[in-house]
């Protein structure tokens, strides 16, 4: 079971990251492997999103429950797709010199094992690459600090 945990210092603001991992109906814009979202109807603080991912011949949808607690924390339950389990948490802290730290978390299975195996190949590397995505967009919607 592929697990990764990075926690980073960034330039900006709690709140302003906080939004930009809470805008995920844009995640076709700027994050790699994902071609496409259709994210549901928003109830209190709470909704549920499908995501299609592609990597080269692979193409799939999970459907998560997304739990948003401005400015603070963002929670992500599996709901349904080609995972045994999925649990994604990002936290969001503004520091006292300025900026903010990210803790970002993630937790899968995949119900297919040769699909768990290729996505250990690529894991970390995978993952990496998707915080740093988050990055730059920051850097594109906020600007360099």
């Amino acid at each position: 079971m592929p697990k990764h945990r990075e926690v980073r210092r960034l330039a900006w603001s709690a709140a302003e990251m906080f939004d930009l991992v809470a805008d995920i109906g844009r995640y076709p814009e700027f994050l790699p492997w994902v071609q496409g979202m259709r994210v549901g109807p928003r109830q209190g603080d709470v909704v549920v999103a499908d995501m299609i991912v592609g990597f080269r011949m692979i193409r799939e949808k999970f459907t998560s429950r997304v739990t948003l607690q401005r400015p603070t924390h963002v929670h992500v339950d599996y709901l349904d797709g080609p995972m045994k389990h999925l649990f994604n948490d990002w936290t969001f802290r503004d520091l006292p010199d300025g900026g903010c730290e990210i803790d970002f978390a993630v937790d899968f299975e995949f119900r297919n094992k040769a699909f768990e195996t290729l996505a250990g190949l690529f894991f970390t590397q995978a993952f990496e690459k998707m915080v740093a995505a988050f990055v730059t967009r920051a850097q594109a919607l906020y600007g360099p600090r």
